[in-house]
């Protein structure tokens, strides 16, 4: 709200705790705190309570309604997947397609919000093809992909015992990062009831060029 710290959700994973994924992720919102914002972590853990998705039921768990509350209450978001066969993972699908829930929200989907997009994969070309399908689909559900989108090599080395990265690229990468995705959440804070831009219409994919980051 305005006049208070924006609020970024991570979400991300895998089924491993501490994996690469949920590191990279954890060091982004770690970032974002000290930029003044307040965070949430939703990591693989929690995503494997999901049920799956089923358009057809209304249904929800307690863990699906956790989930959609959470997003709905965010200021901007940070999406961090593993790359499977140049693909996001099932599990991160999982929750994205939950989001179908807020369609009929006064900010719809991730209207009005940016997201900041995060792959950890082996190699170069799985990673990267799966940024672009991640950004597309931030883009279907009407939110901003930040200006940078971040993949990560995972057949090298990048985190050391702490959790933080060992390279200090990958440091500059995922501060500036954060830094896109709080500095449009303090602009395009959730405004009061009433206020105009609450019923904004969502930016058109041409918005924001992407911008990929090779390991």
């Amino acid at each position: 709200m305005p006049g208070q710290p924006p609020h970024i959700v991570g979400i991300g994973g895998t089924m491993k705790s501490g994996s690469n994924t949920e590191l990279a992720l954890s060091a982004i919102l770690g970032i974002a705190r000290g930029l003044g914002a307040t965070t949430t972590l939703i990591a693989g853990s929690e995503l494997t309570q999901l049920p799956l998705y089923s358009p057809e039921s209304t249904a929800r768990s307690s863990a699906q309604r956790r989930l959609v509350e959470v997003v709905r209450q965010a200021d901007g978001l940070v999406l961090a997947t593993p790359s499977y066969h140049a693909g996001m993972s099932g599990l991160i699908k999982n929750a994205i397609d939950l989001l179908e829930d807020l369609r009929d929200d006064v900010r719809p989907y991730l209207n009005g919000r940016a997201v900041g997009c995060v792959v950890v994969g082996a190699g170069r070309q799985g990673p990267e093809a799966t940024l672009t399908s991640v950004r597309t689909i931030v883009h279907a559900l009407r939110g901003w992909p930040t200006p940078l989108g971040l993949t990560l090599n995972s057949s090298e080395p990048l985190f050391d015992a702490s959790g933080g990265p060992i390279d200090a690229r990958t440091r500059d990468y995922m501060q500036i990062l954060a830094s896109q995705v709080v500095a449009f959440a303090q602009h395009f804070a959730k405004p009061p009831a009433g206020d105009s831009r609450s019923t904004a219409p969502s930016p058109s994919r041409a918005s924001i060029s992407g911008a990929f980051v090779e390991e």
